[in-house]
């Protein structure tokens, strides 16, 4: 991927009104000239999240959250920046082009780009096909038949692929679109990759046809895959059908539905999981909007460590035949190696949580999950019920068994009492079964290494107080600012501690009076430093700032040279010093007094 341009930043930033976008999000007071609201980072009874119009940044002064509009929609919605940039960009209609560098890397980037406007149009088209077109009115009737309205069906962009061998590929390639892009997106196949088909001059045909069409996005809602569902079954063919691995599309790595539910997420810290996109849709529709669906039966590694991103519990609402069940078990190890606590909700046997939902209801639904089973309750009854525990041999077998799969729990305090839970249900002395259990690596150190990968905190330590107060006037007063880069700063900000994050400041291009500017500068900072400019933004500029930036940047100085003079004086009272070196030092403390002497004179009633 290629590097975004500081003038887009800038752009997009003027054109996103903090308030306008972290109003989107919760409701907002006017508190003087700023707005303010609970805190969405941390839980707090009085407001203390403040909102600058005029600065265009935001600062909670209870946890020290705070920075650009940017900042504010990385950590809302747990994305990445280039992800807020292209959706604070899309939210005001600019487009995004990318600095790019090498052939290979234009060529993927090109090549990428294709493959996002081709799965666009696939899924309208599609869409078009299910809503608009004859060809799908059997679609249509079978959605209604399981509660998918037409208002639903645009809330997803459902589609529709006709039965038909071509009939997506020969209105792609009249778009101008490549048989060899249709075959990279998956949406074709070679005829290399059947034994069957009809004989035609096209090299490739439909990989999709006679199926319902739920389009699958990435978590900025870009289409990337495409999963089917057989309208009509037919003899060898699979009921869902995804589409292949592909550079857009990584199977193990996407959950359905995320880009819609994920701050229903957050808020909850708690994943409803379903095995099914109608299920997932059905939920969200009633109002159960905390749901995603992995694509396929069972959790991998990477959704796991995706979901994690969102919430610290999950529960499993897979249907109640032995396929579900399967389900659960193989999703357990993925979610435990993320230290999600998992519970399963009871399905009745052939229901769904689609049929469910749709004939208890909201509430009823909810107040399944609410009474939803710790797993490892579920599943060492589940074990249990299958053993005779009066037989020593099946009983140690069991035991060996459910300790290979309590040792995959990371937690140390959630192993223990899991281990508890089977020891007391086997009947087996507490000890004795956690002699089973292998050996664990060093929590500690596995607690840190998640420190330290989470990058969570508040702000940066703020510097000493005259490299404070000289930030803030940069960053506020233009005519500050000037004066400091007139200075030689660079050559005296070498030698002050804490002098780094002024020079970040002296060095950008930031204009104090040009909050689209500010935020520009604010990306580059990392977040620590971004929470302590958001709060020195949201400061009130002192009203002299032109002779309080001089008498802040003479104390500096001042400072500077009396540190060179006390190493020089300690110098010179070294011994075995030769004659040259004593004058040296002579003529340096002489010069260094002489410049302490000329900065003591007073400079008039401005240093007042």
């Amino acid at each position: 991927m290629g590097t975004i341009p500081p003038e887009t930043i800038e752009q997009i930033a003027a054109s996103n009104d903090i308030v306008e976008v972290i109003g989107s999000y919760f409701p907002l007071k006017r508190a003087g000239a700023n707005f303010k609201a609970l805190c969405p980072f941390h839980q707090e009874k009085t407001p203390s999240f403040m909102i600058s119009p005029s600065r265009q940044t935001f600062h909670c002064f209870g946890c020290g959250a705070g920075g650009s509009v940017f900042r504010f929609v990385m950590d809302y919605e747990h994305t990445d920046f280039p992800s807020a940039v292209r959706k604070l960009a899309g939210r005001a209609g600019i487009t995004v082009v990318e600095k790019r560098g090498a052939a290979d890397e234009d060529r993927r980037y090109e090549a990428r780009r294709t493959l996002l406007k081709l799965h666009a149009d696939a899924a309208e088209w599609f869409h078009e096909n299910l809503l608009k077109r004859d060809v799908g009115e059997p679609a249509r009737k079978y959605l209604k038949q399981r509660g998918i309205t037409a208002e639903i069906a645009k809330n997803w962009q459902l589609g529709y692929a006709a039965d038909e061998w071509d009939a997506f590929g020969s209105w792609a390639r009249a778009q101008g679109y490549h048989t060899r892009d249709l075959i990279t997106s998956g949406l074709s196949k070679t005829r290399d990759n059947t034994e069957s088909g009809p004989v035609e001059s096209s090299s490739a045909y439909d990989r999709f046809r006679g199926r319902i069409m739920f389009p699958i996005c990435n978590d900025v809602g870009e289409v990337i895959a495409f999963s089917g569902r057989l309208l009509k079954d037919a003899e060898g063919a699979a009921k869902y059908l995804n589409s292949p691995e592909t550079p857009l599309f990584r199977k193990g790595s996407v959950l359905f539905g995320l880009h819609k539910t994920k701050r229903a997420l957050i808020e909850a810290n708690c994943a409803i999981v379903c095995e099914g996109q109608l299920d997932l849709i059905s939920l969200f529709e009633a109002g159960i909007t905390n749901v995603v669906a992995p694509q396929g039966t069972a959790f991998t590694e990477n959704q796991a460590r995706v979901l994690k991103r969102f919430v610290n519990e999950v529960v499993l609402c897979f249907d109640a035949d032995a396929a579900g069940q399967k389900a659960a078990e193989r999703s357990l190890d993925a979610l435990l190696q993320n230290d999600l606590i998992v519970r399963v909700a009871e399905i009745p046997a052939g229901e769904d949580p689609d049929s469910l939902v749709r004939r208890e209801g909201k509430e009823a639904f909810e107040s399944r999950v609410a009474r939803a089973r710790d797993f490892f309750d579920y599943w060492i009854e589940r074990e249990a019920a299958s053993v005779d525990l009066a037989s020593l041999g099946a009983k140690m077998q069991l035991a060996r068994s459910l300790a290979g799969t309590v040792s995959r729990v990371r937690d140390p305090l959630m192993r223990g009492e899991v281990a508890s839970k089977v020891s007391a249900r086997l009947g087996v002395a507490a000890q004795d079964f956690q002699a089973l259990l292998p050996k664990q690596r060093s929590e500690l150190l596995r607690s840190n290494e998640r420190s330290e990968a989470d990058g969570v905190g508040g702000p940066a330590p703020p510097p000493r107080h005259d490299i404070a107060m000289l930030c803030l006037l940069a960053l506020r007063d233009e005519e500050a600012r000037e004066f400091l880069r007139e200075q030689n700063w660079r050559e005296i900000l070498a030698q002050v501690a804490d002098g780094e994050i002024l020079v970040r400041i002296l060095t950008s291009d930031l204009r104090p009076d040009d909050a689209a500017s500010l935020n520009t500068f604010m990306v580059t900072l990392s977040p620590p430093e971004e929470r302590l400019v958001s709060s020195w933004l949201l400061q009130k500029a002192p009203p002299n700032a032109a002779a309080m930036v001089e008498k802040w940047w003479l104390g500096i100085r001042q400072a500077v040279l009396r540190r060179q003079l006390d190493v020089a004086a300690n110098q010179i009272k070294l011994p075995n010093l030769s004659t040259g070196e004593i004058v040296n030092l002579q003529k340096q403390i002489l010069d260094l007094q002489e410049q302490l002497h000329e900065l003591s004179r007073p400079a008039g009633p401005g240093d007042n």
